[in-house]
């Protein structure tokens, strides 16, 4: 399917154990089902897009009329939750591998190994400087405010603030993007991908899964037995010096 995300939900945090022993910490995430809500054309929309949306148990009335009416067009249930995610289309204007109601799995991932994660960290409220920037604060003892943020610089010149300055403020609850996670496992029947590393958000948080823009290329030697070392290589295609 040419479909390039899925939308999820954040588990929670295992560890796995790879062939060799070694054990790696991953997220594992329900990906899925989705199912394609609208389909956008180029030539309709001015750009290739699929919006989808989780397939999640919502109550009628919690639904509008609007949103009603755009599920009732594509004769899909109502969804909890809709993203965009490109698509990925062989020719122009060819959208005959999808079309609006297809559900998307998490099978997409498949021939993949590194994802994608968009989510929404964790909230933390008004922090001050010392949390939410990490100062080392002033003195502990008694008669000082340890967590005071100080001087900002501000005196007849430049009778300002520069604008950036670090201070306190609203801490957490934006979207934060993780870029290059390695599967370490799929589940189909299930609808659960493993990747490795932390995911941003809080348990039973959405997140959207989508297949990596600019993957890392593998290292040289850690491919497993098949790798082939490049400097034996042209040592052995090189032809051979005659005394």
């Amino acid at each position: 399917m040419p479909v390039t995300g899925i939308l999820g939900k954040k588990i929670g945090m295992t560890q796995l154990f790879d062939d060799r022993g070694d054990v790696h910490p991953v997220t594992v995430l329900k990906a899925g089902p989705c199912v394609i809500t609208q389909l956008k054309t180029l030539a309709k929309d001015g750009y290739d897009a699929a919006q989808i949306g989780y397939v999640d148990f919502i109550k009628a009335s919690k639904v509008n009329k609007a949103m009603t009416g755009h599920f009732a067009k594509s004769n899909v249930p109502p969804v909890r939750m809709i993203k965009e995610v490109p698509v990925e289309v062989a020719k122009e204007g060819d959208h005959a591998a999808v079309k609006a109601g297809d559900r998307v799995m998490v099978d997409i991932f498949n021939d993949d190994k590194f994802v994608d994660v968009i989510g929404t960290s964790k909230g933390r409220g008004f922090a001050g400087v010392v949390r939410r920037h990490g100062f080392a604060g002033g003195p502990k003892a008694h008669g000082h405010m340890f967590q005071v943020q100080g001087s900002i610089g501000a005196s007849s010149f430049p009778s300002r603030v520069f604008p950036g300055q670090r201070m306190p403020g609203h801490m957490g609850h934006a979207q934060i993007t993780v870029r290059n996670l390695r599967i370490r496992g799929i589940d189909l029947e299930d609808n659960l991908i493993m990747v490795e590393g932390a995911v941003p958000g809080p348990r039973d948080g959405y997140v959207l899964i989508s297949k990596a823009k600019a993957p890392p290329r593998e290292r040289r030697g850690f491919a497993g037995t098949e790798t082939k070392d490049a400097l034996k290589a042209s040592k052995k295609a090189a032809p051979s010096k005659k005394k």
